[in-house]
């Protein structure tokens, strides 16, 4: 194709449809889709495109660079810049089995890093970011968890919160502070793989708890309390881990109030609630010296700030949790821990929650238009509870799910139990492409729809 046929393809910038290099990527890609440009079409020169545009040659650097990193372009040194041929996939598996916060669209993650990261450096000790840090986060780190802590409770005092490396670490670090080695943990039958994997790495053992539409049952929880004299009880109580289930305000203060009765300390691990729509209070709030409370950034924001956030409000308490922490996780990062809390502090985090929020939002409708009487999540979160016809069962279909090129996660993986339930959980975060959740939703889809297949394994 002459270079003069190749501007056909160039967008109509317009202020309501986020930042304009984006714009630039998203157009390109688009043609390239359609056919507009094909591999080996030269673009133009930045310069001349930025002239064209009516744009700086920042922004179409940022541009071609997006375009880039979307394996899409190519540069030939001083030849110029080429479309791409397309990139051979080796490995073609649609990863729909892990629950971490889908990339939210219109949200220049890239160019917020890098101002955070700006903003960190140019106003932070960098001698301070590279040292130990003993006290479970730094005056600033516990004030933007206070901050990131608001919706839930109000006002809090900074100095209740401890900064965690992630909920896992928090997770494992209260039950080494809080029980002994043979104590019952009590959680529901179908509860987050992570607290199994700590409560056998440090010789608890958990005990499932009936639970309903509602959640753990307390009339189960009370008697369960009574038999076990159990050291903790494990609660996720929004959008559930890996039911989806909220509970109501009812269920929560009915469970607040016997571990009071029965003087039982309960862990609510609640990475999801600010991703819910109008979740009720946590379960901290009804019986504040009896919970402690987890809200970690991994689920709302991104994975790799590895920060959370632990509401303990006894200082006795608090300094038992650091002491057990400290065994297995000294600190948080202080460089990632300083990024948390400017982002929180600039509105940055929340820009991006509201945008993860949004994008949970229409892939959970992608997911109920694709999957139709088979979807019964809530419309919102990071993933879906799927009860499967009796034909299959979750590890079969798991296995034939993932010689499909689909991965999913059966409900052997969660049970705290014997498996009470015949179904799987659908993570809709972790491809970072709609078009491509599209297809792998399509595919599970297709698969429920027929029965099992006999698979016979090739011998090589």
């Amino acid at each position: 194709m002459q270079d003069e046929d190749l501007t056909n393809w160039l967008p109509r910038l317009t202020p309501n449809k986020g930042p304009r290099f984006l714009q630039i990527a998203d157009a390109l890609q688009a043609a390239v889709a359609i056919g507009s440009l094909s591999p080996g079409d030269r673009l133009p020169p930045q310069r001349h495109l930025a002239a064209q545009l009516g744009v700086d040659l920042t922004t179409v650097t940022r541009a071609y660079d997006e375009a880039r990193r979307r394996n899409l372009l190519e540069g030939r040194g001083a030849r110029g810049t080429y479309v791409a041929a397309p990139k051979v996939e080796l490995t073609a598996i649609l990863d729909l089995s892990m629950n971490t916060p889908p990339p939210p669209y219109g949200v220049d993650f890239d160019d917020m890093l890098r101002q955070g990261l700006s903003q960190v450096l140019m106003r932070a000790d960098n001698e301070l970011l590279m040292t130990y840090h003993l006290g479970g986060g730094s005056d600033s780190d516990r004030k933007a968890g206070s901050k990131w802590l608001a919706p839930m409770f109000g006002h809090l005092d900074s100095r209740q919160l401890v900064v965690c490396p992630g909920a896992q670490a928090a997770i494992a670090a209260l039950i080494l502070a809080l029980t002994e080695p043979g104590d019952a943990i009590l959680a529901e039958p179908s509860s987050y793989p992570g607290l199994r994997a700590a409560a056998a790495q440090f010789g608890r053992h958990i005990i499932a708890v009936e639970a309903d539409e509602h959640g753990m049952v307390p009339a189960m929880l009370e008697q369960a309390c009574r038999q076990h004299k159990p050291g903790l009880i494990y609660l996720n109580p929004t959008l559930q881990n890996p039911t989806a289930i909220t509970m109501p305000e009812r269920r929560r203060k009915e469970l607040a109030g016997i571990a009071q009765r029965c003087n039982v300390r309960i862990v609510e691990d609640d990475p999801y609630w600010l991703l819910a729509d109008a979740p009720p209070p946590p379960v901290a709030t009804f019986a504040p010296e009896h919970v402690y409370y987890i809200s970690t950034l991994s689920k709302c924001l991104t994975p790799g700030l590895r920060v959370a956030f632990v509401l303990i409000r006894d200082p006795q308490e608090r300094e038992r949790f650091l002491v057990a922490l400290r065994s297995f996780a000294l600190m948080v990062a202080p460089l990632t821990a300083a990024l948390a809390t400017q982002w929180i502090l600039d509105g940055s985090a929340d820009g991006l929650l509201q945008g993860v929020r949004k994008e949970a939002r229409l892939r959970h409708r992608m997911a109920r238009d694709i999957l139709a009487g088979r979807y019964s999540g809530s419309g919102d979160g990071l993933h879906v509870w799927l009860e499967l016809p009796a034909y299959w069962n979750s590890s079969q279909l798991a296995r034939a799910a993932d010689s499909s090129g689909i991965a999913v996660t059966p409900a052997e993986a969660f049970a705290t139990g014997s498996v009470s339930v015949n179904a799987i959980r659908i993570s809709l975060g972790s491809i970072k492409d709609r078009g491509r959740l599209q297809a792998g939703l399509q595919r599970l889809s297709h698969l429920l729809a027929r029965r099992p297949e006999s698979f016979s394994a090739a011998v090589v």
